[in-house]
C-alpha cells in the first residue's frame, strides 16, 4: 500500500479548508500533515509536505508560489479573485512546478464547462448568451470564478471578445448554482448544477492534489485531472 499523500492545506479555518480537513479525515490515501490560515507562516508547512492546497485569499498567492518554486512542491489552488497580476504570478511558478488551478473542482462542474463548450459549437451565433451564479452571501468575489470560466469558454467557442452577460446573486446560505442560459429563436436552452454539499468541491480538491504529485511542471484545470 502507498504512503498517504502529505498535504498543507492553506486557508484551513474557511468554509472549503474546513470542508476539506473534514473529507480527508475519511481518506486514507491523504495526510494533512500542516495547517495555517491568514497571518501564519506556512514555510515549515510548506517544507514538510508533497503538495499544498490553497483555498485563502488571492493576496496570499504571491507568498505561496515563492515557497513553492523555493521548495519544489506542487500546488493545487481553488481560490479565485485573482488579479491579472497575481494569475500571472502562477503562470511564471508553472514553468517550474506543477499546478492545478481549477475555479471550481466539483465533477459535475467540470461536466458543466464541457457541456457548456459542445453547446456552444453546435447551436451557433443565432442563440444569445447568458450566466447566472447564485452563491452565499459571505462569497466576497462576485462574479464567481466558476462563472468567469463559464465566460470564457463561451467566448473561445464563438471566437468573439464582448463580455458575456453574467447575473450575480449573493443569498442565504447557498452553496453555488450556475445557469449557461442559450436562448434562440423559438427556443431555450438551459445548462444548470447545483452544488449540494462543499464536500463534492473538497473530494475533488483532494483528487487533484493526489493527481498532481509527480507530474511534469505546467498550469493544468480539473479537466486535465478527470481526463476530460
Amino acid at each position: 500500500m502507498n504512503a498517504p499523500v502529505r498535504v498543507l492545506l492553506i486557508g484551513s479555518a474557511g468554509r472549503m479548508g474546513q470542508a476539506i480537513t473534514e473529507v480527508a479525515k475519511r481518506d486514507p490515501n491523504i495526510d494533512i500533515v500542516a495547517q495555517c490560515d491568514r497571518d501564519d507562516s506556512i514555510e515549515t508547512g510548506m517544507a514538510a509536505c508533497q503538495v499544498a492546497i490553497d483555498f485563502s485569499m488571492p493576496d496570499a498567492i504571491d507568498e505561496i508560489c515563492r515557497l513553492a518554486l523555493q521548495h519544489g512542491r506542487p500546488l493545487v489552488i481553488g481560490t479565485t479573485g485573482h488579479s491579472p497580476v497575481q494569475k500571472q504570478s502562477i503562470e511564471v511558478a508553472a514553468k517550474s512546478v506543477p499546478i492545478v488551478f481549477a475555479s471550481n473542482f466539483s465533477i459535475g462542474v467540470n461536466a458543466l464547462f464541457w457541456l457548456t463548450r459542445k453547446t456552444a459549437e453546435m447551436l451557433g451565433d443565432e442563440f444569445d448568451l447568458k450566466i447566472v451564479e447564485t452563491h452565499h452571501r459571505m462569497k466576497k468575489d462576485a462574479p464567481s470564478g466558476t462563472a468567469k470560466t463559464l465566460a470564457e469558454i463561451l467566448g473561445k467557442s464563438r471566437n468573439i471578445d464582448a463580455e458575456i452577460p453574467i447575473e450575480s446573486i449573493r443569498e442565504g446560505e447557498v452553496v453555488g448554482e450556475h445557469s449557461v442560459i442559450f436562448s434562440g429563436p423559438g427556443e431555450q436552452l438551459d445548462l444548470v448544477h447545483h452544488a449540494r454539499s462543499r464536500e463534492t468541491f473538497a473530494t475533488g480538491a483532494l483528487s487533484a492534489a493526489r493527481w498532481v504529485v509527480g507530474r511534469k511542471p505546467g498550469l493544468y484545470n480539473m479537466e486535465d485531472v478527470l481526463g476530460l
